[in-house]
C-alpha cells in the first residue's frame, strides 16, 4: 500500500527561517551570492539537514551540494533540489524553498518507507541567479551536464570584479576539475519551485503541476540616428531614434498582447546617446525578452517580432542593428514525470493544476541528462525577486507532500 506522507508544517516554517536568517536584510529579504561566506554557511546548513536525513554528504567541483541515500537495487538516482544563491536582495523562497523541500521530502519518504530501491538525491545548486556573476547561466546545473567550457573559470568576472574561478579557489574549489562534476547517472530531477506569478493564487489553487519551461530569446536591439537640437530642428526633418524605439517597443509588446497568454514580450532596459533633455538622440540601444513555451508559437513570435523592427527601422530611414545574447529552447517536462506528480498530489489529496513555467529553471539545463519534473507552490500576490516574496506554510508543506509521495513512486 502506498503511504500518505504527512509533513510537519513547524518543521517547513523553522527551515525557511533558519535558512532566510543567513545573508538576511531588509526586513524579509536575503541577500546570498555564490561562493560568498554567506552562500558558504548556507550550503554548511543544508548539508547538516542531510546528515539529520541519513544522506551522505558531498560538494562537487562546481559547488553543488548533494546528499545520497543508497538504492538496494543501485541504477541511476532520482534527484530534487534547487538552488540557493538569491538575488541582491530576494527573498526566502525563490530557489531555496526547493532545497528545503528535498532535504524535507526525502527524510519524511526514508523514516516511513526505509530504504529505497533506487538511489535519492538532494541537490543544492549554485549559481542560477547570476547576481554575483552575470554571464555564468545556470553554473551549479551546466556543471552537471559538462557545458561549462574550459576558459570559463578565467573569462566570467562578477560584479565586483573578481572571476568566477577566483572566487572558487578562496571557497576551497579547484576549477581545474570542473569536468569532474558531470553527471550520466541521473534518472529523474524534480524541483519543486515557488511559482513567482499569480496563476495559483488566481485559480485558489495552492500547487501547480508544470508541463513545460518556457523558451526564452533575449535580444538587444539598437537604432542609430542623429542627434539634434530640440528645439531649432523641425520635427519632419528628423532622424530621431527614440521615435523609432518606442514605435518598435510598441509593437513587439503588442505581438505578446494580441497572441496571449502564455505569450510574453518585457522591455527592461533602455539606454539613450546623448541623454539629456534637449537634445534628439543620436543612439537608443534597448532589451526584449520575449517567452513562449510552445515551440512553434515562439517560432511565429519572433519572426513578426523580427518583422516590425525591420518595417518600422526601414519607414524612418534609420540604420538598426540587433543580437541575440541569451536564447533557451522551450523545455516540455517529461509526460509520465508528470504523471506521477498528478497521482501522487491526488493520493496525498492536494489540489493541483496543471500549468507551463512563465520563468526559466536549473530544470531546464538538467533535461539534457534526466527526465524533469516541476512543483510550483503558489506565490502571494506573483510576487518573486523581491524581500516582498512570501508563500503560505501550509502552501509550502502541500506542495512537499506531492514531492514525497512522487520520490516514493519513482525510488521505490
Amino acid at each position: 500500500m502506498t503511504p500518505i506522507f504527512i509533513i510537519d508544517r513547524d518543521r517547513v516554517e523553522r527551515a525557511i527561517m533558519d535558512l532566510g536568517a543567513i545573508g538576511a536584510c531588509a526586513g524579509t529579504g536575503v541577500s546570498r551570492t555564490t561562493f560568498s561566506p554567506e552562500w558558504v554557511a548556507a550550503q554548511e546548513l543544508v548539508g547538516q539537514w542531510c546528515r539529520d536525513a541519513g544522506l551522505a554528504v558531498r560538494m562537487d567541483a562546481v559547488g553543488n551540494l548533494w546528499g545520497r541515500a543508497e538504492g538496494s537495487a543501485g541504477g541511476k538516482a532520482i534527484a530534487t533540489g534547487s538552488h540557493i544563491d538569491s538575488q541582491t536582495p530576494g527573498g526566502r523562497y525563490d530557489g531555496a524553498l526547493g532545497v528545503i523541500a528535498g532535504a524535507i521530502a526525502a527524510r519524511a519518504v526514508l523514516e516511513q518507507a526505509g530504504p529505497p530501491k533506487r538511489p535519492i538525491e538532494i541537490v543544492s545548486l549554485c549559481e542560477e541567479e547570476g547576481s554575483r556573476f552575470p554571464s555564468a547561466g545556470f553554473w551549479g546545473s551546466r556543471g552537471i551536464i559538462g557545458t561549462i567550457a574550459p576558459e570559463d573559470p578565467e573569462r566570467i568576472v562578477g560584479y565586483d570584479g573578481v572571476t568566477i574561478g577566483e572566487a572558487m579557489r578562496a571557497v576551497g574549489l579547484d576549477p581545474a576539475r570542473i569536468p569532474d562534476a558531470a553527471r550520466d547517472d541521473l534518472e529523474v530531477f524534480l524541483e519543486l519551485h515557488i511559482e513567482q506569478g499569480p496563476m495559483l493564487e488566481q485559480a485558489g489553487t495552492p500547487v501547480g503541476v508544470v508541463t513545460g519551461i518556457t523558451g526564452i530569446r533575449e535580444l538587444r536591439v539598437v537604432v542609430h540616428g542623429r542627434a539634434d537640437h530640440a528645439g531649432a530642428r523641425p520635427i519632419d526633418l528628423r532622424q530621431d531614434p527614440m521615435d523609432a524605439a518606442a514605435a518598435m517597443i510598441h509593437a513587439v509588446i503588442g505581438v505578446a498582447k494580441e497572441m496571449g497568454r502564455p505569450a510574453v514580450t518585457t522591455v527592461g532596459r533602455i539606454l539613450v546617446e546623448p541623454n539629456f533633455p534637449n537634445i534628439v538622440p543620436e543612439r537608443v540601444e534597448f532589451t526584449i525578452d520575449s517567452r513562449n513555451p510552445d515551440p512553434e508559437a515562439r517560432r511565429q513570435q519572433y519572426a513578426r517580432q523580427d518583422a516590425l523592427l525591420r518595417e518600422i527601422a526601414e519607414a524612418a530611414g534609420l540604420e538598426m542593428t540587433t543580437e541575440v545574447f541569451g536564447a533557451l529552447d522551450p523545455c516540455p517536462c517529461d509526460p509520465e514525470v508528470v504523471r506521477v506528480l498528478e497521482e501522487a498530489a491526488r493520493a496525498q489529496n492536494v489540489p493541483v493544476m496543471s500549468m507551463p513555467s512563465g520563468a526559466v529553471h536549473d530544470s531546464q539545463q538538467l533535461a539534457a541528462r534526466s527526465r524533469i519534473g516541476m512543483i510550483f507552490v503558489q506565490s502571494k500576490d506573483g510576487r518573486s525577486h523581491t524581500p516582498a516574496e512570501f508563500s503560505a506554510v501550509e502552501h509550502c508543506a502541500q506542495g512537499i507532500e506531492v514531492l514525497a509521495g512522487a520520490l516514493y513512486r519513482l525510488a521505490y
